[in-house]
């Protein structure tokens, strides 16, 4: 093959080449934007997270819970996902039960006249810590399958109607559906005596286990 020629086939290998690798590139790097792209759609759920699940919220006052009768509360906090910030964002919801007031000492029996005259009246004693009315909390979320526990009022009881579980008002399983009583979750005590505020420490738990076990986040499944 005369000189030339070679080199006139050396340089069209050449440009073959460059074309050839300039389009594998392209190619790559419109790929990344596509795989993205997938990801977007996928994932933003899946990493959605609860900023503030696990803590105490503030529901109500103790003298707006009828006693005997529960009542469901709506659990609202921030959530973040990849490319936002929610705020008050419902992620659940508890029943409150307040006890009946029947069990609890009426005013007049905690404060009663003393008798006899000052003299031989005795100094009273110190007062003690002021008791706490008592509420309980559980949350809404059957503990068989994930459905959510509503109050029946005729019946007087928490019923799920995905599987027919049934619960007293103290949470106590009533069939053999549910795997353990409704979850209960903790008040603070403290806020409870001194403001009458109910706070609520709202947490989800595993179902379809006899364990109460915390999931990771209030958003967990």
């Amino acid at each position: 093959m005369p000189e030339d020629r070679k080199d006139e086939q050396d340089q069209t290998d050449r440009r073959k080449f460059i074309q050839g690798a300039s389009c594998a590139i392209g190619a790559a790097v419109g790929l990344v934007p596509t795989v993205a792209a997938v990801r977007v759609v996928l994932d933003p759920i899946g990493r959605e997270r609860e900023e503030s699940g696990g803590g105490f919220v503030k529901l109500t006052h103790v003298d707006d819970l009828p006693p005997g009768v529960p009542v469901k509360f709506t659990i609202m906090a921030d959530k973040t996902d990849k490319w936002s910030r929610y705020t008050d964002v419902p992620i659940g919801a508890v029943h409150l039960l307040r006890e009946g007031l029947g069990e609890q000492e009426t005013e007049e029996d905690a404060f009663e006249e003393p008798s006899g005259t000052p003299e031989e009246t005795e100094p009273p004693p110190a007062p003690e810590m002021k008791a706490a009315p008592k509420v309980t909390a559980f949350s809404t979320i059957c503990p068989h399958l994930g459905c959510f526990v509503d109050y029946r009022s005729a019946e007087k009881d928490f019923y799920c109607p995905c599987h027919n579980s049934k619960f007293d008002l103290a949470g106590k399983a009533l069939n053999k559906t549910p795997p353990r009583p409704m979850d209960g979750l903790d008040i603070d005590q403290d806020k409870l005596r001194a403001t009458g505020e109910v706070w609520v420490n709202y947490v989800r738990f595993k179902t379809n286990t006899d364990q109460k076990i915390p999931l990771t986040s209030a958003s967990g499944a």
